[in-house]
């Protein structure tokens, strides 16, 4: 069952008091949790339908849904100040949802962020922004925000956060470049990264990627892999 709420964000923006969409175990029953972040041009429900292959009886899967279906103007490739201020209302929006779960009784430890795409871009820059021990952080077809200067010369320590990474190696909108360059510097901040990059794949989400990730997520709620 789905269910919708506003957030509390007082946080001033573009996606100010987003709509949030939850699947699954309330937060506050619940032994994990993922946030689901959607791409451009989706919406939280579609990434939400994510929740069922990644399976998990006791996690709390919460998608929030970004003001006109985008969460940033321009290619994730471009300096960051040509995608203010929509770029910082949309980490704020996850930095919020994360600290809300938190404090439900989630630790940051069994807290996992994960996108598709644009999703997948914020997903893995919040974790940069904010570099401490999560649950996993899982970018489906992403990479680092901002120019190839901008992703360098990251500070803080993952330490051991399992990462993936997940993409084609001919991804018109994701370059393969950037991922081996967020794989690379998601390493040097602590992070446990497992990178696969899938030959003629297209932008998309495969099985494989599927299964890695709900791996991930069993771990976090201290299950078995494929346990019913």
């Amino acid at each position: 069952m789905t269910s919708t709420t506003k957030t509390g964000n007082p946080r001033q923006g573009p996606h100010a008091g987003v709509r949030i969409f939850a699947r699954g175990t309330r937060p506050d029953e619940a032994a994990a949790a993922v946030i689901l972040i959607h791409g451009r041009g989706a919406n939280a429900p579609d990434i939400l339908s994510l929740a069922d292959p990644l399976g998990g009886k006791t996690v709390a899967y919460v998608a929030p849904e970004a003001t006109g279906n985008v969460w940033y103007p321009e290619r994730f490739l471009v300096p960051t100040a040509a995608n203010e201020p929509h770029l910082s209302s949309a980490l704020g929006v996850v930095e919020d949802l994360a600290k809300g779960l938190v404090e439900a009784g989630i630790p940051y430890e069994r807290l996992a962020i994960a996108g598709f795409s644009q999703g997948a871009c914020l997903a893995l820059e919040f974790a940069a922004r904010h570099p401490r021990r999560y649950g996993a952080v899982i970018g489906f077809s992403g990479g680092l925000i901002g120019s190839d200067a901008e992703i360098e010369g990251r500070d803080g320590d993952l330490e051991g956060t399992p990462v993936f990474l997940g993409c084609s190696d001919v991804d018109f909108h994701i370059p393969v470049e950037r991922v081996h360059a967020s794989a690379r510097i998601l390493s040097a901040l602590g992070g446990a990264v497992t990178e696969r990059i899938y030959p003629g794949m297209g932008h998309t989400i495969n099985d494989d990627e599927i299964a890695f990730a709900a791996a991930m997520i069993a771990r976090l709620e201290g299950a078995t892999p494929g346990a019913t």
